[in-house]
C-alpha cells in the first residue's frame, strides 16, 4: 500500500462518519520546523488535491504555506514525488519536500 493508513468510520478530525478523504501529513527538513503546529491529519471532500491541501493551510498557517510556496518545494504522494494537482485519495500519505542542495 506504499505508506497507506485507513481511516476509521468515523473522521478521526470530527469524529463524525460520512465520505471524506483523511489524508496524512509530512513536513520534511526545514518546512518540518514551519509545520511545527499543522496538522497531522487533513480531511476534505472528494477531488483533494496538494495544491487544495496548500491553499487550506495559508488560513492558519501563513509562514508555512509562504515556504510551500516556493517553487523547488516537491510533494510525495505515498513516497512517489507527484504532481500538485494529481488527486489524493482517502487514506494516503502526503508529504513536502523542502528543496535540496548538492556539490
Amino acid at each position: 500500500t506504499h505508506g497507506c493508513w485507513r481511516n476509521p468510520a468515523a473522521s478521526p478530525v470530527t469524529g463524525a462518519p460520512g465520505i471524506s478523504t483523511v489524508i496524512k501529513l509530512l513536513f520534511f527538513g526545514r518546512l518540518g520546523d514551519s509545520a511545527a503546529t499543522a496538522p497531522e491529519l487533513f480531511e476534505a471532500s472528494e477531488g483533494l488535491t496538494a495544491s487544495a491541501v496548500r491553499d487550506a493551510l495559508a488560513i492558519e498557517h501563513p509562514l508555512l504555506v509562504e515556504a510551500l510556496l516556493e517553487p523547488q518545494v516537491l510533494v510525495s504522494i505515498d513516497r512517489v514525488i507527484a504532481d500538485w494537482n494529481q488527486p489524493l485519495t482517502d487514506g494516503c500519505e502526503l508529504a513536502f519536500l523542502p528543496p535540496v542542495t548538492g556539490g
